[in-house]
């Protein structure tokens, strides 16, 4: 599958000036864009144990891609995850016929949850490139369902506002999952729900990854996970931009009587070190505007701030 400008692709619009404040820059929360965005960095412990992650995406390569770095983290910080693959791309990758494609990339998709460390797969089989066909009622009814049985916390996701978005499965996906987080946590919606014993509980924290040029406020140093990283995409051998690129790209060269001496002299160090200079470039430019080594960035969404508990913390008095 076109992976538009998975290398080399620009940094949304000047977004990112400025970054050298990030760090000290309090967390954006609820959309909001001042200044440079945030730079989240490692935590100690697992301060985000007992928390419930859903990872979301269209196709086997999206998260691999856009956010698997930041996945890997949260995983390690505490959080149980679950990963929902919305298409069978059966549009996408090596086979001989539709169903050898459909079985190779789902091996794949398990794989690379495996990876990341989330517990469990969730496979709506929508059809590749056609999940506009679904009706949106009945794919926020399905994401509505899998929140509030797992009591999810925080998604990530294609970014619903991302500009430019050509591939409707994309967009699709994002714009249920976005409704679907906010109408979870509606008593009236579904309420037929209870009777499976699951209560309304909304989604209230989201990280949104883009293709093309989106609100940053947040980025996130992946530094530690960058080789975990490569592992993940590495399992994407079906319909990944990584595959088998770099032991290809080795062989090529040496029927011209050249070497990159980055490829080494193996073909899985040639995947792995394609995959980690050339897949992955953009993380590495966008790290080094933050003073790190790699990162992803995203429009992050957090719990909507209360003013009403803020303002009786300053004004409540003892009677």
């Amino acid at each position: 599958m076109n992976r538009r400008g998975f290398i080399g692709a620009g940094m949304a619009g000047g977004m990112l000036t400025g970054a050298a404040g990030a760090a000290s820059q309090a967390p954006a929360q609820w959309g909001t864009h001042e200044g440079p965005p945030f730079l989240e960095r490692n935590q100690s412990g697992k301060p985000h144990k007992g928390k419930m992650l859903a990872v979301i995406q269209p196709h086997n390569d999206d998260v691999p891609l856009f956010a698997a770095g930041t996945v890997l983290k949260l995983i390690d910080e505490g959080y149980e995850g679950v990963l929902i693959r919305a298409t069978n791309d059966d549009h996408a990758g090596r086979g001989s016929t539709y169903a050898e494609v459909i079985a190779n990339n789902e091996q794949d998709n398990f794989e690379v949850a495996r990876r990341m460390g989330l517990r469990q797969v969730f496979d709506l089989g929508y059809q590749n490139h056609r999940l506009d066909d679904a009706h949106p009622i009945e794919l926020r009814a399905r994401l509505i369902f899998i929140f509030r049985a797992l009591k999810v916390n925080t998604v990530v996701c294609y970014d619903p506002w991302g500009h430019y978005e050509e591939n409707p499965d994309h967009y699709v996906i994002a714009s249920a999952v976005e409704a679907a987080c906010w109408m979870s946590g509606g008593r009236w919606d579904f309420p037929e729900h209870r009777l499976a014993g699951l209560d309304p509980h909304g989604v209230g924290e989201k990280y949104y990854f883009a293709r093309g040029p989106q609100l940053v406020n947040r980025v996130v140093d992946i530094s530690s996970y960058v080789d975990r990283k490569v592992d993940v995409n590495i399992a994407n051998d079906t319909q990944g931009p990584a595959g088998v690129n770099g032991s290809r790209l080795r062989r090529r060269l040496a029927e011209q009587g050249k070497k990159l001496p980055v490829l080494g002299d193996d073909d899985d160090t040639a995947n792995r070190q394609y995959i980690k200079e050339f897949v992955l470039d953009n993380d590495r430019q966008l790290g080094r505007e933050f003073g790190v080594d790699y990162a992803e960035k995203f429009h992050y969404i957090g719990p909507r701030p209360s003013k009403l508990d803020g303002y009786i913390e300053r004004n409540a008095v003892s009677i």
